[in-house]
């Protein structure tokens, strides 16, 4: 029995069976709350739990073959984000864009003010995590890893697995006060609701070389096309000053919006669900080695990251006239708050908001109209824009 134990619970095919296992947990927790429960913070804390008890082995991810392919996939996965972005959306929404790219701003700053309390490399580590998502937070803790700095790369994992907890319930807040305005206005008259005649940025893009050839751009074809351009953004990474990272997002967002590759190109190669789990899993080494002691100690920098990050976004968009670029104060805080969030999560919060206050369809139709676009917008040039471009500067200075 023993030697069949071994022979079976053991080997890279059984660990990669309970990586992929402990992150389905974590989906089907997320879906069974409707995403109440992170997904993300629930896998990281079965694996948090499983090192700090002895259950799961600290190279869990290396015995399960991970480690090499899974290094690969960030410039992968940046540069079908690249091809996600809706540049014409980006510049009909400048006004959003222009407050998201400020409360980013904001909190590098909140964060580098506390940088006495929690360190200056715990600091640099935590900006691009608080700013962005799952990429610049692999980026940031891979690159602290790397460099020895154990404890600002398991900060930044941590950080990132509830940040989102720390976002939604304001966003949300500000969100149900910007909608019952916006109800208000509606039922007086003075607002009417947003046809959609077609004219949206998507409804405007060109047919392009991607579109009329879309019979050759087959599983294969998409992955090919992907792995090349992230080859030739990681060799200009090396040839150049500039991050990968920058050069990966840069090309799929050129390539994408000028249509000479499908958009979610690796949706359409059918790899992007696993490449996120492999980028995921790259991130769950920086826990393996965390004790009670530093469990603690990140607790406590984790209160003071962001509370001061919070407190500064409602100085500068709530009592500070930075709210005036967007026109309200409530909808300026749930922007500001969509670095905290990403898409999908702004946008199933912006539905959320409008179910909330009302359930009269037209009515829901009329405050979606406002909210959503900002709040979809301002999750898109956070987390999956400009948060890429700040880890690939941030990354240089741990």
């Amino acid at each position: 029995m023993e030697g069949f134990l071994k022979i079976v619970a053991n080997g890279p095919f059984f660990y990669f069976f309970i990586v992929a296992a402990i992150f389905a947990i974590g989906d089907f927790a997320g879906t069974i709350t409707k995403a109440k429960l992170s997904s993300v913070f629930v896998a990281l804390l079965l694996f948090l739990i499983g090192f700090m008890s002895g259950v799961l082995p600290a190279d869990i991810i290396k015995k399960a073959g991970l480690i090499e392919f899974g290094a690969m996939t960030s410039a992968l996965l940046v540069f079908h984000m690249g091809t996600m972005i809706n540049i014409k959306q980006l510049i009909q929404e400048y006004k959003t864009v222009i407050t998201a790219v400020l409360s980013m701003i904001v909190v590098m700053v909140a964060v580098l003010a506390v940088s006495p309390i929690i360190g200056m490399k715990n600091a640099i580590t935590t900006i691009p995590v608080l700013n962005g998502g799952i990429i610049s937070t692999q980026i940031m803790t891979t690159s602290a890893q790397k460099a020895g700095l154990l404890l600002p790369a398991a900060l930044g994992t941590l950080l990132y697995a509830i940040k989102k907890f720390a976002g939604s319930y304001p966003a949300s807040f500000f969100g149900v006060k910007e909608a019952k305005i916006i109800l208000e206005e509606y039922r007086a008259n003075k607002l009417k609701p947003v046809a959609q005649d077609g004219k949206s940025a998507e409804a405007a893009v060109k047919e392009g070389f991607a579109d009329r050839n879309k019979k050759y751009f087959t599983d294969f074809v998409c992955i090919a096309v992907s792995v090349g351009f992230a080859w030739i953004a990681v060799s200009l990474g090396k040839l150049t000053p500039i991050n990968f990272s920058i050069w990966a997002l840069l090309s799929g967002a050129l390539l994408g919006y000028f249509r000479f590759v499908p958009e979610r190109i690796l949706e359409k190669g059918k790899t992007s669900g696993l490449l996120s789990m492999l980028v995921f899993a790259i991130i769950v080494p920086s826990l393996a080695k965390v004790t009670l002691n530093d469990l603690i100690t990140m607790g406590f920098y984790m209160i003071v990251i962001l509370g001061a990050s919070l407190a500064a976004l409602y100085l500068v968009f709530y009592i500070l006239p930075g709210w005036k670029i967007r026109g309200s104060k409530n909808l300026a805080m749930g922007i500001a708050l969509g670095q905290f969030l990403g898409f999908p999560a702004t946008f199933l919060i912006a539905n959320e908001v409008a179910k909330a206050v009302t359930e009269d369809e037209k009515e829901q139709e009329a405050i979606l109209a406002v909210i959503m676009p900002s709040y979809v917008v301002a999750g898109l040039a956070t987390v999956t824009t400009f948060s890429i471009v700040i880890a690939g500067i941030f990354v240089n200075f741990l």
